[in-house]
């Protein structure tokens, strides 16, 4: 680990020394909450939490880093204080005018698994193709800096090739395993005369490894297509399969159509593989009409089959300039619900303050024959931006149902960003 942190320094430091840019933003929050302690007493808490982005830029060079710290104050908690380690990687663009080398921990998006690693991103590009190849090791728990020490089976892998093989078309093909590390544990077992012994419990890694393409083709003002598929080779199936569509033609009327299939997305060697589970296949059609820039009333209603039921769920909205207001409603196999959201926003004195309020109240049955629930969840809060690097924000969030009754909270978050154009040299 020392020879770590020595390798990042003396890399780092001349990139600091010499950096053209520096930019980012620091963020600082209370956030206030009760826990339960027993069932007639509770104990008050204020946790914060600070978040740093950091960009150090020198030519095609880069430093790129996102840090978090949480603790409590007053009543601690286990393992506080905790530093998270998201990123810290060093970019180099443009090589050659052709390559893009990431190294470092970083972040990765992939349709069947993402989040961070630590290792290297390589991306070649040229008039409109591009392959990108990544490996490395996984984070380990609370973003720590440590680096994995199994990298035969705590590692991902992937690679992605991308087209524009004519105007407004993309094609992508990709690849992704990602192996999770299987801890070992003792539990208590019975031996051959029934007495509990110690035993020693070892797993195999599991797995994910996925083969699966994208494509899109947008023709402006008339209509949009997007389709993806996605296949498990652990199990040699089918794991989803979807595509969307949407029409514009008509003047400020949009028409969409959705529809999906898709398996449980189980891990290879995991116990849950042995179980019999069931793929659904969605559709949703959708309309919507545009007032103006800002205002537009919107129609969706979706059918979900699963493997011996099916569940139906309608959506009416309404989005304006100051918020929205929204209506959903399911029934069948899924159960009921009936959900209205309203969600309201308005700056003043040219965005130095912003108030806003939402609020959301739901009526639901797990099934036709069980018991009526229902929830509310208030949000109050105002933003104030005094300069254009600096804001403060205060919310209120309240809810109540059965299991939280009466719950309160409070937030109160500083931001600040900023950009500073320097050389030290």
């Amino acid at each position: 680990m020392r020879i770590l942190k020595f390798i990042l320094f003396v890399t780092i430091l001349p990139l600091i020394v010499s950096a053209q840019n520096i930019n980012g933003r620091f963020s600082a929050s209370l956030y206030s909450f009760e826990r339960a302690t027993s069932a007639t007493e509770t104990k008050s808490f204020i946790r914060n939490f600070e978040s740093l982005y950091l960009n150090v830029n020198q030519d095609k060079f880069a430093l790129r880093t996102r840090l978090g710290f949480e603790s409590n104050i007053g009543n601690a908690l286990d393992d506080d204080p905790r530093l998270r380690v998201y990123n810290i990687y060093l970019e180099a663009r443009d090589l050659l005018n052709i390559a893009t080398l990431k190294l470092g921990r970083q972040p990765f998006y992939n349709t069947v698994a993402g989040g961070v690693y630590d290792g290297v991103n390589l991306k070649l590009k040229y008039e409109g193709y591009s392959l990108t190849g990544f490996y490395g090791g996984n984070v380990p728990a609370y973003q720590e800096m440590k680096l994995t020490d199994d990298w035969k089976n705590d590692y991902v892998l992937g690679a992605q090739f991308s087209a524009y093989p004519i105007k407004d078309l993309n094609v992508k093909v990709n690849y992704v395993d990602k192996n999770f590390k299987a801890y070992q544990y003792t539990a208590t077992r019975l031996d051959a005369n029934f007495n509990p012994i110690q035993v020693l419990i070892e797993q195999e890694s599991n797995q994910f490894k996925f083969v699966g393409g994208e494509v899109s083709y947008r023709m402006k003002d008339m209509f949009n297509v997007y389709t993806r598929y996605e296949h498990d080779l652990n199990f040699k199936t089918t794991s989803k399969f979807e595509i969307l569509g949407r029409y514009e033609q008509i003047e400020n009327v949009g028409i969409s159509l959705y529809y999906n299939y898709r398996e449980p997305r189980i891990r290879y060697n995991s116990i849950f593989s042995v179980f019999n589970y069931g793929n659904t296949q969605e559709i949703e059609a959708g309309v919507d009409y545009r007032f103006d820039n800002s205002t537009t009333i919107f129609g969706k209603f979706a059918n979900v089959q699963y493997e011996d039921d099916n569940s139906q769920r309608a959506t009416i909205g309404f989005n304006f300039k100051f918020g929205s207001v929204s209506y959903r409603k399911t029934f069948g196999y899924a159960g009921e619900l009936d959900a209205i959201s309203v969600y309201l926003a308005k700056s003043f004195e040219k965005g130095f303050i912003t108030p806003s309020i939402g609020l959301t109240n739901t009526n639901y049955k797990l099934s036709a024959d069980s018991e009526r629930n229902s929830l509310m969840a208030v949000l109050a809060g105002v933003n104030l931006r005094p300069w254009n690097n600096l804001s403060f924000d205060l919310q209120g969030q309240y809810m109540n149902n059965k299991i939280y009754n009466n719950d309160m909270r409070v937030l109160f978050k500083i931001n600040h960003w900023f950009n500073a154009n320097l050389n030290l040299l």
